[in-house]
């Protein structure tokens, strides 16, 4: 049986997300709030949305500010062990609920701080004199000044101090009287733990974050199908990553298979070993057999989507494919009957395509481009010739990628690597002015879905791919629903 009803008969060509909507059900669900997110993949996280293992995507403060909210961010493969391990141990070492701070002395540069402040939401960096907090910097008060100029220079000593035990509401008012941007909290040693601003406060209370059995925020790591797979899915798990994903652009192949197999050994030795069970994603695949067979070889997840991604060009290099849509209904309900789920991955670009994804079965959502045009994905701030921000985004199949992935090969072998692309080497994502940094978006995103499932008068997302009913539109009737934002 398949998650989502069609309202008519089930058209017999493939879909994507524009060419289905949904149709409002009988609702006794009064209230957004009451519709639980929790994602229905065997992860349980809060909120079912993953920052893809894209290297403009996810880094550390996106896998920190995921993981807070409530989601999810795969470091990429092409990361080295070691810097992996690192970054997943700052992650763990982050504060569930205060936001990690910009932190410079007192002697840094102005610009490089106005270069550090950009990497977060919170718009303003922490000054601190032997681990000591003694001030804050913001864009206002760097305005105009010489960028070699030093963070003491131009930094306010006026700071809204909170205890680090402070409940949300407390930090709230706190700001609210003082008309303050952002609150520091600190130890009983004055040490730093972290800022918080108003809507962070906000936030706080609607989200819950995604944590491990030890209370710490949870992250994953992508592994590939070549070399030492074994190794590296150890190396992995002993950095503490709480979701393997084995990740290749084609996942219903023998050597994915194998891979998987060997994978899922060194995470059942890891079981025995720490009593702890680490869920297995794989991927790339759109049809049941090839859930059936990834399942099979030891997937608890599968990845779904092949040349849905804004930067995949597989579709019109290769013809191979399918809408995303069907992919995710058709392997959703073959996973349903194995004990498995899947991810949807890739297509999506509006907050309906995520709630359309739920709908047709995925446990949750990956998302990768749309969040590369974020203040907290790993790229840096670059402005176009009319003033809009952006950062540079690429496929993970693109030239630059392999190029990056075979960099222990030899010159020849990577240039001749370099020759098979299927993906977009370099785009701009811009930053979108109302919408800036990753927890605008997932503001966005969660309240259209939370509004979809009342609509399907769904309290949960088991129910809501249960009470989903879907139709078929034209491209005018998909148009027909867009706002106008100017008169006509």
């Amino acid at each position: 049986m398949e998650y989502v009803r069609f309202l008519n008969d089930k058209p017999t060509h493939d879909l994507t997300y524009s060419d289905v909507f949904m149709v409002p059900s009988r609702s006794d669900v009064t209230s957004r709030l009451d519709v639980d997110l929790t994602s229905t993949d065997g992860l349980d996280t809060p909120l079912p949305l993953v920052a893809a293992n894209m290297t403009a995507v996810s880094g550390r403060r996106m896998a920190e500010t995921m993981a807070r909210r409530g989601g999810l961010a795969v470091f990429p493969q092409d990361i080295p062990t070691d810097v992996v391990a690192a970054a997943i141990t700052k992650v763990k070492a982050a504060h569930p609920i205060f936001d990690t701070a910009v932190t410079v002395d007192l002697h840094t540069t102005i610009g490089e701080t106005l270069g550090l402040i950009a990497k977060r939401s919170h718009g303003v960096a922490v000054v601190l004199d032997h681990g000591k907090v003694v001030g804050l910097v913001t864009p206002s008060a760097a305005e105009g000044v010489d960028r070699f100029a030093q963070a003491k220079d131009v930094m306010t000593t006026d700071v809204a101090f909170v205890a680090s035990d402070a409940v949300p509401e407390e930090v709230f008012d706190a700001l609210s009287s003082q008309h303050r941007r952002v609150a520091v909290a600190v130890d009983g040693d004055s040490h730093l733990v972290g800022v918080m601003s108003a809507k962070g406060a906000l936030r706080s209370r609607i989200y819950s974050p995604a944590l491990d059995p030890d209370g710490r925020l949870r992250a994953g790591v992508a592994v590939g199908i070549n070399g030492d797979v074994a190794g590296k899915a150890r190396a992995a798990l002993a950095a503490g990553a709480d979701v393997l994903v084995m990740d290749t652009a084609h996942g219903h192949q023998e050597k994915m298979i194998a891979a998987l197999r060997v994978a899922a050994a060194a995470r059942d030795e890891f079981t025995r070993s720490t009593g702890r069970r680490i869920l297995i994603v794989a991927g790339n695949v759109v049809t049941a057999d090839g859930v059936r067979d990834l399942s099979a070889a030891g997937a608890d997840i599968l990845k779904v989507g092949v040349g849905p991604g804004a930067m995949c060009t597989t579709r019109m290099q290769t013809g191979v494919g399918r809408p995303q849509f069907s992919a995710v209904l058709e392997c959703a309900t073959a996973a349903r009957e194995l004990g498995t789920s899947v991810w949807a991955d890739g297509g999506v670009r509006h907050p309906r395509d995520v709630a359309l994804a739920l709908a047709a079965g995925a446990g949750s959502v990956m998302i990768g481009s749309w969040f590369a045009g974020t203040h907290e994905s790993t790229g840096d701030h670059l402005t176009d010739h009319q003033g809009r921000v952006y950062k540079e985004s690429f496929g993970m199949a693109s030239a630059r990628a392999v190029r990056h992935r075979t960099r222990e090969q030899s010159a020849f072998e990577r240039a001749r690597a370099a020759l098979f692309e299927e993906g977009i080497s370099s785009s701009r994502m811009y930053l979108d002015p109302q919408r800036p940094g990753v927890e605008d978006l997932l503001d966005w995103i969660t309240s259209g879905v939370r509004s979809s499932a009342t609509y399907a008068g769904a309290r949960t997302l088991a129910e809501f791919t249960d009470r989903a009913v879907v139709g078929v539109q034209s491209g005018s009737g998909y148009e027909e629903g867009r706002p106008v934002d100017r008169s006509w």
